[in-house]
């Protein structure tokens, strides 16, 4: 049975506050197997009989607002996805390794040729951005929290949500869950 990672907008973030085993149960209740938490941020592992992506994003989408009361933009990848995301190099290895901080976002499909250049533009010397797939990668010289950039920022300039996860939290999934 296909494993996939459910990357949720939106938890625990902005006076958000839920609790992992309250997402645990909402995915088993949906049917869902071998359901996992990965730190609590919305990463919830887990397996299912469904290989439709998008059918997967609504479904989830629909019963966490019913069950929290608002949105929760759902981006799922397969396990595969999640090594090779934390696998590729959006940015050469020295300026990584003296970033402030590198996060990746997810997003629900590729960006359009008009929305790279719009991304483009907000690049700065504390900011650089690279889009692969539908995986937008982005380093800052600084913290992310003295940046000029923010998902606001981003959702505005790309005209679609996004969710981001620091590489770190992505090397770990991918090395916790490849493994299996």
């Amino acid at each position: 049975m296909p494993r996939y990672v459910a990357f949720l907008r939106a938890i625990n973030v902005g006076g958000h506050v839920v609790k992992m085993e309250v997402l645990r149960s909402e995915f088993e209740r949906l049917g869902f197997r071998s359901v996992e938490t990965f730190i609590a941020s919305g990463n919830v592992i887990f397996e299912t009989k469904s290989t439709s992506v998008a059918a997967i994003e609504d479904r989830v989408e629909k019963a966490l607002q019913a069950k929290l009361g608002y949105e929760v933009a759902t981006f799922v990848r397969t396990l595969e996805q999640v090594a090779a995301i934390a696998r590729h190099q959006a940015f050469p290895p020295a300026a990584v390794a003296k970033c402030g901080a590198f996060s990746v976002g997810m997003l629900k499909f590729d960006l359009p040729k008009a929305t790279r250049t719009a991304l483009a533009a907000l690049k700065t010397e504390v900011d650089d951005f690279h889009a692969n797939g539908a995986e937008l990668y982005w380093i800052c010289a600084l913290r992310q929290s003295e940046s000029k950039v923010s998902n606001a920022v981003f959702e505005r300039t790309l005209k679609m949500k996004a969710t981001f996860r620091g590489i770190k939290t992505m090397e770990k999934l991918a090395a916790k869950y490849s493994a299996r």
